[in-house]
Parts: structure tokens; sequence; C-alpha cells
């Protein structure tokens, strides 16, 4: 089987590492369904399979489903032909179910399969995935670091991070340009952020725009009290400020503008 460049394909050769990844899951008390994204040849999926939960798995290449079916038969009624992005969850977990998330990700899509977690942050209590390395690095950086930016806080919000280990590029068959790293999301307690999450959404992506500028000048848009504006806070970049902060930031909005409806730029989104 050759690994698909349209697919973002580059399969993983280490037993070790897919055993590794496959037992970072620790949260199996609070859900008994998994779902693998991309399970491909099935280096991981051998190992999820040996596992207690019930593994349900989306694959978009249908020779790799073909391959699945030949070589793991007893997930034959739990594996999908369907591109993840643009499957409907509710098709195989029931509404409020919880399960867990987990894969070695196509980097072209890795935000994107982020994104739609996030969507489904309700039922998703925890993820194990294997991005970029920079991706890796960018979603469990803190503020003020030069990685901090919108998925970063967007992640943050409702979800603990935690960086496990890096995999080396030889380990995968084509190996990729880059480094990859595991990394683990817990869904924190508390999922009420103090503000519209909508609008929370709107002002991340608004401030990191240009992200080099003050925020007095990139919140222009959206706040309109000048007076506001000349407060020390908006004397700080986008980077320099924590979660709590940018809940401050969309309830400021929020008081000023309380029917704001902004477009985002395309590049932002």
């Amino acid at each position: 089987m050759k690994a698909k460049k349209s697919y973002g394909q580059h399969f993983l050769t280490s037993e070790a590492i897919a055993e590794r990844i496959a037992n970072s899951l620790t949260l199996t008390t609070q859900y008994n369904k998994v779902l693998e994204v991309g399970p491909g040849m099935g280096m991981l999926t051998k190992y999820l399979l040996e596992q207690p939960y019930e593994l349900h798995a989306v694959e978009a290449d249908e020779d790799m489903v073909v391959h699945l079916y030949e070589y793991y038969p007893q997930l034959r009624d739990n594996l999908l032909l369907k591109d993840f992005l643009r499957l409907k969850l509710e098709t195989i977990f029931k509404e409020q179910e919880p399960f867990a998330i987990i894969g070695n990700f196509p980097y072209n899509i890795s935000s994107q399969i982020l994104f739609k977690m996030l969507e489904y942050r309700h039922q998703v209590p925890e993820l194990v995935g294997m991005f970029q390395r920079e991706m890796a690095a960018r979603v469990v950086s803190p503020p003020g670091s030069k990685e901090y930016g919108v998925i970063s806080v967007l992640v943050q919000a409702y979800y603990d991070t935690h960086y496990l280990f890096t995999v080396k590029k030889g380990n995968f068959n084509p190996p990729p340009k880059v480094t990859s790293g595991v990394i683990r999301l817990i869904r924190k307690e508390n999922q009420e952020l103090g503000c519209d999450p909508k609008l929370f959404r709107t002002v991340v992506k608004q401030s990191f725009s240009q992200r080099r500028k003050m925020l007095r000048n990139t919140m222009k848009s959206l706040l309109k009290e000048d007076e506001l504006l000349k407060d020390n806070f908006f004397q700080q970049r986008p980077e320099q400020l924590s979660v709590a902060e940018f809940v401050q930031l969309t309830n400021w909005v929020k008081a000023t503008l309380p029917s704001v409806s902004v477009e985002v730029p395309n590049e932002v989104q």
C-alpha cells in the first residue's frame, strides 16, 4: 500500500510508538467508546482494539478501508468510509453520549479536527493525537510564547493541554518533512466561559488578525469607545493575554456593542 499525497498520508511504522499512543487515553472510566480518525493501515488500530472500550473508526481513503476490512474484521461494523470533517457524529454516537477522539492525524487538516472537537466538546472529554510538532506546540503553548495564537486560546478555553512526546521523521513511511508531536487534551470540568462563546471566538480571531499590533489597533472595529481603548489593557499584544483576559475582553465588547455582528477576515478563520 502506497501513501497518497492527496490524503496527507504518512504511515507510522513504529510498533512501540503506536502502542504508546494507544495507551495515552486516561479517562476511560468516563466513556466506553473511542473514535479513531484516519486509521490508515491500522498500525494504531490494532493496539486500540486491545483496549476495553468500543472502537469506531472513520477513514476517507477507500483503499485503506478495504485493507482494514481484511486485516481487522472485528472493526467492520464500526468502520465508516467518510471524510471526518464532513461527518455528522450524531450518526455514530447518541446525543450527549461521551466518546474520546484519537489518531495520527493528517497534518493538512489537523487544525480543522480540533475545531470539530470543540464543536462536540460537550461529548468529548478527551483527545489524544499526533500532529506536526509545530501545531502540537501551538496548541499547548502558554500566553507570552511566540507559538501562542488563536488555536491555543480556543482549545485552552475548554481543555487542559499536555505535550506527551516527540516522534522523529524516521518513524514513518514515507518520512514527512517535519517532526511530529503527540498531545493529550482533557476537558475542563467547568465548561462555562463567563461570556458569549460565539463572540469569544470572534474576539480571539480579530485580536490575532494582526498579532504584532497592540489591541488598541486590532480591536477598533469591535470597540467603538475611544476612552476604553486608552486603558493600559489595550497596550498589550494578543499573545500576552490569558484565556481569562480574553473572556474579559469579550464582555467589554458585548457591553459596548450588545448586538455586535462582525465579519472576520477569511485569513483569520
